[in-house]
């Protein structure tokens, strides 16, 4: 009985240490939340047409932006300066992904995502989809967007600018407000 009760706590303490999430690693410009917060469920489309849910955020570290294809200027930069991190990031981190949020899902359709983020990297994800799952996934990220006429039937959207870390438990980890400095975030970003 005893050697019994010997190995069942040491299956259970094996069990335990197996179980636990990997510790967070050090990320010295991220505005963390402790503790992280759930991503809702939500089901969008990516720019292959293909469903995209929480469940997609899953096992590896994703860095989330939202914006619109027809931004003039914050898009643009902001997944230029993306890309060039990403660049700079050794191959061995590729549990690392890149999700592009439209704002816009009006005029945003997937082929337009897809020649879109594929002048960044080909390799990234975009998504786009009906208000209600879009709304969804960004109020839990409190991530804000509004669509704001410009005149002659024409809109623009203003948008949040944040860059947000998810973690490998699709939780919101935190995020990098704006202005992104490339040095900060590649530093942060090895770690993962």
């Amino acid at each position: 009985m005893t050697a019994m009760k010997a190995f069942s706590s040491a299956a259970l303490l094996l069990l335990a240490a197996c179980s636990d999430p990997a510790p967070t690693p050090k990320l010295d410009h991220l505005v963390s939340l402790d503790p992280p917060r759930d991503v809702a469920a939500f089901e969008l489309t990516d720019q292959h047409g293909q469903p995209f849910t929480a469940a997609d955020l899953r096992d590896r570290w994703t860095v989330l932006f939202v914006g619109f294809t027809h931004c003039p200027d914050i898009c643009p930069t902001t997944l230029g300066l993306l890309a060039s991190v990403d660049n700079r990031l050794p191959e061995a981190r590729r549990p690392l992904q890149f999700v592009f949020v439209s704002a816009d899902p009006e005029r945003d359709t997937p082929a337009r995502l897809r020649d879109y983020v594929g002048l960044f990297n080909a390799d990234w994800t975009a998504l786009t989809g009906p208000f209600d799952q879009l709304d969804r996934l960004l109020d839990s990220l409190q991530l804000a967007y509004v669509k704001v006429p410009v005149g002659n039937g024409d809109y623009t959207i203003d948008h949040s600018t944040a860059l947000v870390l998810i973690d490998p438990q699709a939780r919101m980890a935190g995020f990098y407000p704006a202005p992104h400095e490339p040095a900060e975030l590649l530093a942060d970003w090895v770690n993962l």
